[in-house]
């Protein structure tokens, strides 16, 4: 198999509005490449593009654990929990990536949806 091949259909397949076939496509090179950060940023984009919250959590959570300084997996990570009503989970990871990129207005948007949310349930 074709690995970079494959990659660039999934990411068409993605950027075409078909995240379950890009994932698809995906789950092979993530087995075969498991350290490519990259390939499992964008199979954890299209799991959660297609509501597959526990298997995108789970490639987030791969990605934090080996970078922990990864800002835009934290936010996706948070996102997705937000998704699962995970809120008090969320907020950590929401925290972490507007810390870590202050100037990311989305970054600081869903943090305040989260917080308030948290606040609220309180």
């Amino acid at each position: 198999m074709d690995l970079l091949a494959e990659y660039r259909r999934a990411t068409m397949f993605f950027e075409a509005g078909d995240p379950t076939g890009a994932a698809r496509l995906l789950e092979p090179i993530v087995e075969a490449e498991p350290g490519n950060a990259s390939v499992r940023q964008l199979l954890a984009r299209a799991y959660f593009q297609s509501a597959q919250l526990n298997r995108a959590e789970e490639q987030l959570r791969e990605l934090v654990d080996r970078d922990p300084s990864d800002h835009y997996a934290h936010h996706v990570l948070g996102r997705t929990l937000e998704r699962m009503n995970r809120h008090t989970d969320a907020l950590r990871h929401l925290r972490i990536a507007a810390a870590m990129h202050s100037g990311n207005d989305d970054y600081r948007t869903a943090l305040r949806r989260v917080e308030t949310r948290v606040s609220g349930a309180r």
